[in-house]
């Protein structure tokens, strides 16, 4: 029947009148019978196809084609026939809109279609054969859910990583599927789609984003089936999801079913081990949710992190090509799902593929690479497993692949609702940020997700959300609840909220963390009136809970504090997020820490010439560039204090000028001499002087994140301080030899010295800590290096009777004071020349070379000095995209393209549940079909007729052919776990 009416549309004419009506024609009385006959037994003969699956290739990549085009919909409505039996005409209204795609909409509800209605024909005979495809028996289930689309030449269908995906059908045309490689802007081929063939059901059936591009290599046809009428249809006629996966199994090559069939897959409780160290290396794992750890047990019993893995990182892979055993213990965060990849599969790959070793070479020396930069051990980051940063400053970034952060209250007088709003508004500054609570839960996936009995179904939504956003926040409810439970259990990272007001307390929630084994990173949050005290007292709150990894204070605007009902409070932070985050606010701060974006400002010692990182700070805030971490050495030690206790340039610039005049004073000088066994000072005026700025504060009570450097002579090791007495520290960092007594540490006796001696520019140790781009002030004296070659032996007389005659020739010779001097900063100068040739180092020296160490009395002049030269130097960062590129988050261009509110608020689920799940969509009004006209349909029929056809709507390209080389060998699309495990295959 089907092929009768696509016969008679083949061999009728008509014409479109682009307007306010379309007129369908019967010009079939032009030719005569005979013609008629022959063209069609022609046409037949010359265009029939048979169906069969074409065979992926693997292209050169094609230049990015832009997509935007221009569309438009169209509404039929019938309004008369013709009463000539011969020339009958079909007038229909026409409505012209603009539109996302050149669609024209056609009513599917027509009791009876014209045979004339060449284009109705086509739809519905394109119907029928995609009936005989997915195997539906029952035709009236596309009513109202079926789309005809026409695109043309060089138009992108869809784009790898969209969520809201549909299942094209392809009519006439072909369809190129293309995917991006990992690291690199071009793209690869990976199959042709001819007509009778559908792409994109894949997507649709997992719920996961399209894991590739569709281009129109010509133009196309095609019929279009929403992700959400593609759920209606199977809610009624659930077999139908599995004839659909069939042709997904047939797409893909024998040799990917079999990588598939090789890989198993683990779901890993959060706290189990996945390997133990020292066991046999036989496998690979990839990450495909949740995260995991990396532990080092050394000889002495002391447990040391190697790295943290997140989606998509290969565990592993390093032991299991050197066929040695495990060199650490990986054990889950939290519910993690892991693919094993046996190491025979790994072989075979490698043998089928060879550009795969090509692809490990490179991702393995980029690992190296980065490991060389690291300078605080022979194993950190992820030494061991494969993770290739987008930036330079990502590299062995440990934060930088956070996806999840559950939020919990210390008590119930915490603004939990407004704190969380806060930090989604200061969090979509970074990227796509999705806060989910569980009334919101509840909201959208029915009352009854939160069931044990709905369990599998809300993980795999969960999971589905984390990959189309670059950060989940999951806020919980006041008190153990099941939902409290699922937001611990998915996080990568826990935040607990606490009033910095208040007396310190353990919650509820804590005490039930305390006794669980939740691995997961514990940070606390203590929030703070933007008019109140400065924070104090959080040695106690911290003491409360060893298990803390890292601390913030935040300085909290009085919304978050106003009594709001909770619609109103959603109505302001409404108006709230209309408004771009500001980049230097406490909350933006934490959102650039929880992402592993932020910027860390290391200061170096040097004496007086500090006074000019007082200028370079003002210049890097004029430039807009924050400051979320603050580390130094000796005299940086001392300005990083400042600013970290202020955040204010003015207040620091201001006791920065008062100490430094304080020490141009030469009686207190004189009357701190002491006989000089250890030192020539007591220490104690100078302990006087470092102790009035600071008063006694602690570390812990800085607005920023602060460290500072000592030397332990005692140990002969570098000490890094994050907590104590502010002033103390500070003043061991600043303990020059010979001139002040070391200080003995309060916590266990060692005797402190400068810092200068062992790590002058500690920029590795707030890398360390978690800084993605390191802003380092180098301060210190230069050497010199041009000095006098006196031979094998060097007599004093002979240079003291060229330092006293005037006549002589001037030697350079280093004296007994200045070879100590040397010696004892060689560890320093090795250090600082790694930190200036490292890649996430941005290393600055201010002209500041003819100043001394002592001259403080030069502190205007001197701070003047490196606030005109980091001016100059920002204004250049700036222009250049430097600024910028520090501010960009790795993930960005990840989630830039998704298209994150449009998403199908349904979870991701299994074949067998799919149709109840999808009872939560709003099912489509049956008035009017959309029809829009792409491109992908593998059938019988006569493709070049269907041009004719369709050229009522617009005319194809004549002569368009099929592309040489579509039709090749192996596909490397397949499901999601394979597809990551082939991925190497594309570098």
């Amino acid at each position: 029947m089907w092929q009768t009416s696509w016969e008679k549309a083949i061999h009728t004419r008509s014409k479109l009148s682009v307007g306010s009506t379309l007129i369908l024609t019967d010009a079939g009385s032009e030719k005569s019978d005979t013609e008629k006959s022959s063209q069609s037994d022609s046409s037949v003969s010359k265009y029939r196809k048979s169906r069969s699956l074409s065979n992926p290739t693997v292209l050169a990549s094609e230049a990015s084609i832009n997509t935007n085009r221009e569309h438009f919909q169209t509404n039929f409505r019938d309004e008369g026939l013709s009463q000539s039996p011969v020339k009958s005409i079909l007038k229909k209204s026409v409505t012209m809109q603009p539109a996302p795609s050149a669609v024209y909409h056609y009513s599917d509800t027509i009791a009876e279609i014209p045979p004339h209605n060449k284009v109705n024909a086509i739809f519905q005979a394109a119907k029928k054969d995609l009936l005989q495809v997915i195997q539906l028996q029952d035709p009236s289930l596309l009513e109202g859910r079926v789309t005809l689309r026409q695109v043309k030449a060089g138009t992108v269908v869809a784009q790898q990583g969209d969520q809201d995906v549909s299942v094209e059908f392809v009519i006439s045309g072909v369809l190129h599927v293309y995917q991006r490689k990992i690291d690199r802007e071009d793209e690869c081929l990976l199959f042709v789609t001819h007509p009778g063939e559908m792409v994109g059901h894949l997507a649709v059936l997992t719920g996961e984003p399209l894991i590739f591009s569709v281009r129109a290599q010509r133009d196309c046809t095609f019929l279009s089936i929403s992700k959400a009428h593609f759920y209606e249809i199977m809610r009624e006629e659930p077999r139908m999801v599995l004839n659909v996966a069939h042709t997904v199994v047939r797409r893909m090559s024998p040799f990917v079913r079999q990588t598939d069939f090789a890989l198993d897959w683990m779901a890993v409780e959060a706290g189990r081990a996945v390997y133990r160290q020292g066991d046999k290396s036989d496998s690979t794992f990839i990450v495909l949710s949740g995260r995991l750890r990396s532990v080092i047990t050394k000889d002495d019993g002391k447990k040391e992190l190697a790295g943290e893995y997140g989606r998509g990182d290969l565990i592993g892979v390093v032991e299991a090509l050197t066929h040695l055993n495990r060199a650490t213990t990986v054990h889950a965060v939290r519910d993690s799902e892991l693919a094993k990849l046996p190491e025979g599969t790994l072989n075979c790959i490698k043998r089928r593929f060879p550009q795969v070793v090509t692809r490990l070479i490179h991702v393995l020396g980029e690992k190296i690479l980065g490991n060389m930069q690291q300078v605080n051990g022979p194993l950190t980051g992820r030494s061991l497993a494969l993770h290739t940063p987008s930036t330079k400053w990502d590299s062995g970034n440990p934060d930088s692949n956070l996806c999840t952060v559950a939020i919990l209250p210390v008590s119930d007088e915490v603004p939990l609702t407004a704190f969380t709003l806060e930090l989604q508004h200061a969090l979509s500054g970074i990227g796509p940020t999705l806060l989910l609570t569980s009334d919101i839960i509840k909201q959208r996936l029915g009352s009854a997700a939160l069931d044990s009995v709905h369990e599998y179904r809300l993980s795999s939504w969960l999971g589905q959300q984390e990959d189309i956003h670059r950060i989940v926040l999951y806020q919980s409810d006041s008190n153990l609840t099941p939902w409290t439970q699922r937001c611990i259990r998915q996080a990568d990272c826990i935040v607990i909220v606490g009033l910095g007001e208040q007396e310190p307390t353990l919650g509820e929630l804590e005490r039930m963390l305390e006794s669980s084994s939740v691995r997961a990173q514990k940070q606390l949050v203590l929030l703070h009136r933007e008019d109140g005290p400065p924070p104090s007292g959080t040695a106690e709150w911290l003491n409360m809970r060893s298990w803390i990894s890292r601390h913030h204070h935040l300085s909290c605007p009085r919304r978050v504090f106003s009594r709001r009902s909770l619609p109103k409070l959603r109505e302001l932070y409404q108006r709230v997020f209309e408004k771009s985050p500001d980049c230097h606010s406490d909350f933006s701060r934490l959102a650039r820490i929880l992402t592993g974006n932020s910027i860390a400002l290391v200061l170096g010692g040097g004496g007086a010439r500090g006074c000019s990182q007082v200028g370079v700070v003002r210049a890097l805030r004029e430039g807009g560039i924050p400051i979320d971490m603050v580390g130094g050495t000796s005299i940086g030690a001392f300005m990083g204090a400042l600013y970290a206790e202020e955040k204010s340039i003015s207040r620091m610039r201001v006791r920065a000028r008062e100490w430094a005049m304080n020490m141009t004073s030469h009686f207190k000088r004189i009357l701190d001499l002491t006989y000089p066994v250890t030192s020539m000072f007591t220490g104690a005026a100078f302990n006087y002087s470092i102790s009035s700025v600071f008063s006694d504060r602690q570390i812990e009570d800085l607005w920023l994140p602060y460290f500072n450097i000592t030397t332990d002579i005692t140990a002969s090791s570098m000490r890094v301080h994050t907590d104590g007495s502010l002033w103390r520290y500070v003043r061991a960092s600043m303990s020059l030899s010979g001139y002040l007594p070391p200080l003995c540490d309060p916590k266990d006796g060692h005797l402190l010295m400068d810092g200068g001696y062992i790590n002058n520019l500690p920029a590795d140790v707030a890398r360390s800590m978690g800084a993605k781009v390191v802003i380092a002030i180098d301060v210190g004296s230069r050497n010199e290096t041009s000095l006098t070659n006196y031979g094998d032996s060097l007599s004093g007389w002979w240079l003291l009777w060229k330092r006293l005659n005037p006549l002589a020739e001037k030697v350079k010779v280093l004296n007994m004071a200045e070879i100590q001097t040397r010696l004892a900063y060689v560890c320093c100068v090795r250090q600082l020349e790694l930190v200036k040739d490292s890649e996430y180092c941005e290393y600055i020296r201010p002209p500041i070379d003819r100043y001394g160490t002592l001259d403080f009395g030069k502190f205007d002049e001197i701070a003047d000095v490196g606030y005109q030269h980091g001016k100059t130097l920002f204004d250049v960062w700036q222009r250049s995209g430097v600024v910028s590129s520090m501010m960009k988050d790795r993930h960005q261009e990840d989630f830039h393209k998704t298209k994150a509110g449009h998403v199908v608020t349904c979870p991701n689920a299994s074949f067998t549940d799919l149709a109840e799940i999808v009872s939560r969509i709003e099912p489509v009004k049956n008035a009017a079909v959309s029809e829009d006209i792409s491109d992908e349909y593998q059938t019988d029929y006569d493709e070049e007729a269907v041009e004719s056809a369709l050229s009522d709507f617009e005319a194809f390209t004549p002569g368009s052919e099929h592309t040489e080389g579509e039709d090749t060998a192996e596909t490397v699309c397949s499901f999601s776990s394979s597809e990551l495990v082939l991925a190497l295959c594309r570098g």
